[in-house]
């Protein structure tokens, strides 16, 4: 992977002042939309919220009560519907504060929101608001780049185990996304699958009972009732159709994390995306918003589909401004494009079919053989 340009040697001076500059416009940007935030996105969550809520309902009526394919199929597409909602447009942008401070959306505050997945949120919002989000890409401190026995990175040492990750990791990993995420989260898949590249987001230590059992504890506290409600309550109620219940329960939870393994491998992986060796840091707020650009993948959707991957197909907007919702930053996508090359930021957008296939054949290479040695 490359990492972000470094400034010329023979005029550092410019550079600093193109960083500068890019960071005073980025910011305009924030501020403006920030300040337009208010009833309206409230209003819109809320909407967007009811209608997960009614899919629910409706999905898992159908899949109770059909008895021909086409019924429970459809009754399985709408209970997709109000998981892929509930994680991704809604849970993802609630738990990063985007309503916090907004007047009539008290039910959506990040420190109280519960989220229709297996994901704790507190050992979620750590992980991924804290650190990810500000060490994009940084080996030994964005917690994304080092996932148990994945290889993600040239930064990662590899092993031989790693040649398993493509299929083999991958074909397990995408079916059960979020059953692997709590895994990271929560600090177990660091504990059971830990690889050679150690870092400081929530890694176990210590290897104490303590931290043992206070990671059991956070990610047990989501799995038990997450999947009693799916595979047991549902199911039960079917009484003799059981099975049906629990197929159609299963399909609409494997959609939802299909669909979202394949938004969320097109973030931050690629040949050319940009990642940093341990220890990088921003020199300023300028270099820092070019960091996260340049270690970034947008790719481009309809508007349905966008809803569906909760914005992040605008991964680039997102990290520049995580507190802003997804409907306005697909508005702004095209000024944070034209800012980015007005100083010399690449930015990176193409299908998603084309983008999801460089971020898999990344890790196919990665998997194979450790292709920094290889340049050599």
């Amino acid at each position: 992977m490359p990492t972000i340009a470094a400034p010329p040697a023979a005029s550092p001076s410019l550079y600093n002042e193109r960083m500068k500059r890019f960071g005073v416009a980025i910011d305009a940007i924030r501020v403006r939309v920030e300040s337009e935030l208010g009833q309206e996105d409230v209003v819109q969550l809320s909407r967007m919220n009811r209608f997960s809520r009614g899919m629910e309902v409706i999905g898992r009526v159908m899949i109770h009560f059909s008895f021909e394919p086409v019924g429970f199929l459809a009754g399985v597409g709408a209970l997709w519907l109000h998981k892929q909602l509930q994680a991704i447009e809604i849970g993802h942008t609630v738990l990063h504060g985007v309503y916090d401070k907004l007047p009539g959306a008290e039910r959506f505050s990040s420190k109280t929101f519960s989220w229709d997945t297996p994901i704790h949120e507190g050992a979620w919002k750590q992980g991924h608001n804290v650190m990810h989000h500000h060490y994009t890409n940084v080996a030994g401190k964005d917690p994304d780049t080092n996932f148990g026995p994945a290889r993600l990175t040239e930064h990662t040492p590899h092993n031989f185990l790693h040649r398993l990750q493509f299929p083999f990791l991958l074909a397990m990993l995408a079916p059960n996304f979020t059953f692997f995420m709590n895994l990271h989260f929560t600090g177990l898949n660091d504990l059971y699958f830990r690889n050679e590249r150690a870092d400081d987001h929530h890694t176990p230590q210590d290897r104490s009972w303590k931290t043992i059992k206070d990671a059991h504890v956070k990610a047990l506290s989501k799995y038990l009732p997450y999947y009693a409600w799916n595979y047991i309550f549902f199911p039960l109620l079917a009484g003799s159709m059981f099975w049906k219940v629990l197929l159609g329960n299963w399909m609409a939870e494997t959609l939802r994390d299909l669909y979202s393994a394949a938004t969320i491998y097109c973030g931050h992986i690629g040949e050319e995306v940009a990642d940093f060796p341990e220890g990088t840091r921003a020199s300023g707020k300028g270099e820092w918003y070019a960091m996260q650009v340049e270690a970034t993948n947008n790719f481009e959707v309809w508007l349905p589909i966008s809803i569906l991957c909760g914005g992040l197909d605008r991964q680039i907007e997102h990290h520049l401004f995580p507190k802003i919702p997804p409907h306005r930053i697909r508005k702004i996508s095209g000024e944070v494009r034209e800012v980015c090359e007005a100083h010399g930021v690449t930015y990176r957008s193409g299908s998603w079919w084309s983008t999801l296939k460089k971020a898999l054949a990344h890790m196919r290479n990665l998997s194979i053989c450790d292709l920094a040695r290889a340049a050599v």
